[in-house]
């Protein structure tokens, strides 16, 4: 009989699990990046209440919300290359549909995903800040723009700060999911692994704590951004 818990198999592991560890960071961090910048754009736009664009923003947002990540995976797989035929019938451009990579994918999904949380946590911190504030800065002649640039992002950026952490830190674990369209990262590489000795539980500690570590350091580098800001926060109060 076999070993119930191989330790040794489960450090042996650890070098050829590790090695797709920057493709799940690559593909975190892209995402975050879109995510951000799109969150930002949903939030403006139902702040200020563009006609037709807050709309589609607020089913955007429902939609995002009320499916979960692993089906709208699926979905930007299977349905963008859909959509891109589709373009490629009807105005007669040549998109090479087979040769986009499964990352472009995951990257969509993710962005999406995670941009439509982050777009209410931007919301919610921008209408957090006191309309009088703004009304001050028409009064000495601000516009718009320099009004929320100098005063209301600034104020809404502190308490937005920890939600925000929160979503990139569910974003890159929320990574494990896109072994599912084919992209090889930490768990398909666990999978894989885990295959040739049938010894799964060894190989998903393994991606386990990996992730736990890459958290912990993402939740360090999110406290002290958060504690710089609080630091200007008290000197303003002063």
């Amino acid at each position: 009989m076999g070993k119930i818990f191989d330790l040794e198999y489960m450090v042996s592991t650890i070098p050829e699990i590790i090695q797709y560890l920057p493709v799940t960071l690559e593909i975190a961090l892209i995402s975050g990046i879109i995510a951000l910048i799109l969150g930002f754009a949903v939030a403006m736009v139902r702040v200020f209440r563009i006609k037709v664009l807050s709309q589609i923003c607020v089913i955007y947002i429902s939609f995002i919300r009320g499916t979960p990540a692993m089906v709208q995976l699926l979905v930007a797989y299977y349905g963008i290359p859909i959509f891109l035929k589709g373009i490629n019938e009807s105005i007669g451009t040549n998109f090479n549909v087979m040769g986009i990579s499964a990352n472009v994918f995951a990257v969509a999904a993710l962005s999406l995903n995670s941009g439509a949380f982050m777009s209410e946590t931007i919301r919610s911190a921008i209408l957090s800040v006191e309309a009088g504030q703004l009304e001050a800065c028409y009064s000495v002649n601000m516009t718009t723009m320099q009004a929320m640039r100098r005063v209301v992002l600034p104020q809404a950026f502190a308490v937005a700060l920890p939600p925000l952490g929160n979503s990139l830190i569910s974003l890159l674990k929320e990574t494990s999911l896109i072994f599912n369209i084919s992209v090889i990262e930490m768990m398909a590489a666990a999978k894989i692994v885990g295959a040739r000795s049938f010894r799964f539980f060894e190989v998903y500690i393994v991606v386990a704590l990996i992730y736990w570590v890459c958290c912990f350091i993402l939740e360090r580098i999110l406290i002290l951004m958060e504690k710089h800001v609080r630091v200007y926060e008290r000197r303003t109060v002063k």
